[in-house]
């Protein structure tokens, strides 16, 4: 729970209060007094009477009430003063900040949950143990540095880890961007990333609040509240932008040293991220990039100009943004004239457009006009201007700043020169702006933005899936595990999902008149064995009826076998559908094109169950393989919109047969005749 006291306190104490600012207890006093927090500042150090100017007491049970209290005393001793102070002095919040808890020892977990156990018992709202604290508006409760500018059109920050918070903040004071507020949780028993979502989410206010959250998370202990608040600050018009950590075996292991949390799925993280509308990051860099890129006017298309006084970082930008799937159109045509007469003679016009080294303020000026009113087909500009040593830097970035607060395409400012012209650089972020001194970390965090999936608010999609006959099916189903081809075929067909032809028996006089139906050629496999392949239980393209009647003699000697199958041979490209439940997450649907590019190029897109059609759209389309939908080389387009009917209709599937743990239908063969099962396994546990 976040309560008032927490946000906005009249009276705060720090328990191990120091007039050594080097201490913890030291630093945040001198913090609270720097930042002119307006309530009571007491400390509690039986050393001092008087500590930064602020009363000392000798002991906890000396103090007059007090709202907030703040704890740099040993673990060991935090539960009785904790107690102390819940019981007696009316405190409703703390803020521990000392570790040695839960992310250390059992016996730090023990206190951890006595502490727990005790704010919760007298309704009061806690943060950390092993954090850095909490700053908003109100009172700068941290021990760290830097502190940022903090004021209401600012960013709310929530980190996992205080000191990655800290190397965030390093980060994106650099760049000009500002805070609201930065929330440390550490180990996070009560009050966590989630929670305090959920409380900027009720708590929102249209006209004042704050519009851009950034996330550290080590760990997602609620997907399903996390989903709901990111998703609903964002219909509120909120940007989120998210680093989870902890994604590969050792950063997992690394995630849960330091705060005792334990590393989800990184494609469960993937796909509840895409369903939610956050735009993931995967660094410090890449975190405070975009939310640079979010303070700006938003994009609404994905055409770039470029205006550079330098030839090489706009060739840089030029290839980053177009590798991201946006564009630097060439820009031509009777007005490319009239611009090119009012720059010095060598100057390029097509786009990117290149006013030179020489290139003046006025200049720069009359190029940015030239973007906003006589290209309708360009949606945002890059202005790249460093100090070459020949212009006035400080006109420059008049003209920005001026063109940025008139133009309706927003301007994105790469200001290189952060030594040579740092002063200059510096005035122009104290106007209000940003800078992104790396093209190339700007295109990327563009690209992540442009790209960015859009909150789903649609239900479950339940056209053509036959509901009550999946329950049926799961219900009849005994045992657990991989289940018969029989099962198989009847809950793809309960889903709508177009199944292959296919024939199985244990007798070859039927198989082979059977096969006769079909026609040749025919494609053998066994029946009973997961992995078909691995005993050479697949044969493709047999011809005749001869050849089938020798696979049929030899599969059926194979270990485990009880049938063999057979299909008509098709051709077409092959494609993948998967699904996994993931504990706390529910079912991670995955996508992509089948063969190499699932197994060797990990070429898949992943989704959280249930799915729209928008969502599996985006997933498609989300694919490095993706121009192959399209046809390439003369081969036929791959039928997009079924794709992603199968996608929605094996969501659905999955969204009433939980009992299902595992999935693949793997290939989907797109032929001529649409997109087509051609073999499928399932796994289930009640």
């Amino acid at each position: 729970m976040i309560n008032r006291e927490l946000v906005d306190p009249q009276s705060i104490v720090i328990v191990g209060g120091s007039n050594n600012v080097q201490k913890p207890g030291g630093k945040i006093i001198r913090n609270l007094l720097e930042g002119n927090f307006k309530g009571d500042i007491y400390a509690v150090n039986p050393k001092e009477t008087e500590v930064q100017g602020v009363p000392c007491f000798a002991s906890v049970d000396m103090l007059p009430p007090v709202e907030l209290a703040i704890l740099a005393i040993p673990a060991v001793s935090c539960p009785a003063v904790v107690k102390l102070l819940a019981s007696e002095k009316s405190t409703k919040a703390f803020i521990i900040i000392s570790a040695g808890f839960a992310e250390e020892t059992p016996e730090g977990e023990k206190l951890e949950r006595q502490i727990l156990d005790t704010v919760n018992y007298y309704g009061a709202s806690l943060i950390g143990p092993n954090c850095i604290g909490l700053m908003n508006r109100n009172h700068r409760s941290v021990f760290t540095l830097p502190i940022p500018d903090l004021n209401a059109k600012g960013v709310d920050l929530v980190s996992s880890s205080g000191a990655t918070a800290v190397y965030i903040l390093e980060s994106a004071i650099g760049k000009g961007l500002r805070f609201n507020s930065v929330w440390s949780v550490g180990n996070a028993p009560q009050i966590g990333v989630e929670d305090v979502l959920e409380y900027l989410d009720r708590t929102f206010e249209p006209e004042t609040s704050p519009r851009i959250k950034i996330l550290y998370i080590e760990n997602i202990k609620d997907p399903d509240r996390l989903l709901l608040h990111a998703s609903s600050l964002i219909r509120k018009g909120c940007k989120i932008a998210a680093v989870k950590s902890g994604s590969s075996e050792s950063g997992s292991r690394a995630a849960s040293s330091h705060t005792g949390a334990m590393a989800s799925s990184d494609l469960a993280v993937e796909a509840l991220f895409r369903k939610a509308g956050i735009v993931r990051c995967f660094s410090r860099e890449d975190l405070t990039t975009v939310s640079c890129v979010f303070t700006l006017k938003e994009i609404y298309g994905r055409n770039f100009a470029i205006v550079t006084h330098a030839g090489g970082p706009a060739v840089m930008l030029t290839d980053a943004l177009s590798k991201g799937g946006l564009h630097v159109p060439e820009i031509k045509g009777e007005k490319t004239l009239m611009l090119k007469s009012e720059l010095y003679p060598g100057a390029s016009v097509a786009n990117p457009i290149d006013i030179l080294a020489t290139g003046t303020p006025e200049h720069l000026e009359k190029a940015i006009d030239f973007c906003e009113k006589e290209c309708p087909e360009i949606d945002a500009i890059a202005v790249i201007f460093g100090s070459p040593g020949l212009v006035k830097v400080y006109d420059a970035y008049d003209v920005l700043h001026r063109k940025m607060e008139e133009c309706s395409k927003p301007i994105f400012p790469v200001l290189p020169s952060v030594v040579t012209a740092g002063k200059e650089v510096e005035y122009f972020l104290n106007k209000g702006h940003v800078n992104f001194s790396d093209e190339v970390e700007l295109a990327t965090a563009v690209t992540r933005v442009c790209n960015a999936s859009k909150p789903t608010n649609e239900g479950i999609e339940l056209y053509g899936v036959d509901v009550p006959r999946i329950r049926r099916i799961i219900d009849e189903i005994t045992e657990e595990g991989y289940l018969s081809h029989y099962y198989v075929q009847q809950l793809l067909a309960a889903a709508g999902i177009q199944i292959v032809r296919e024939e199985v028996s244990n007798n070859k006089k039927v198989l082979l008149r059977k096969a006769e139906e079909i026609g040749y050629p025919v494609v053998a496999k066994v029946v009973g064995p997961i992995h078909k392949s691995d005993i050479g239980g697949v044969v493709v393209n047999i011809q005749s009826k001869k050849h089938l009647a020798f696979e049929f003699e030899r599969m059926m000697k194979l270990p485990d076998v009880s049938a063999v199958m057979i299909q008509p041979m098709l051709q077409g490209k092959e494609l993948f559908v998967g699904a996994k439940y993931e504990p706390r997450f529910g079912h991670i649907i995955l996508c992509g094109l089948g063969g190499i590019f699932v197994e060797v190029l990990r070429d898949i897109a992943s989704g959280l169950a249930p799915l729209s059609h928008n969502e599996a759209f985006s997933m498609i389309r989300s694919l490095r393989a993706y121009k192959m939908f399209r046809g390439v080389r003369g081969e036929a387009p791959i039928d997009e919109v079924q794709f992603a009917e199968i996608i929605v209709r094996l969501s659905t599937l999955l969204r009433f047969a939980t009992e299902i743990k595992e999935m693949d239908i793997n290939p989907l063969l797109a032929t001529s005749q649409g997109i087509i099962a051609v073999d499928a396994r399932i796994r289930v546990k009640k």
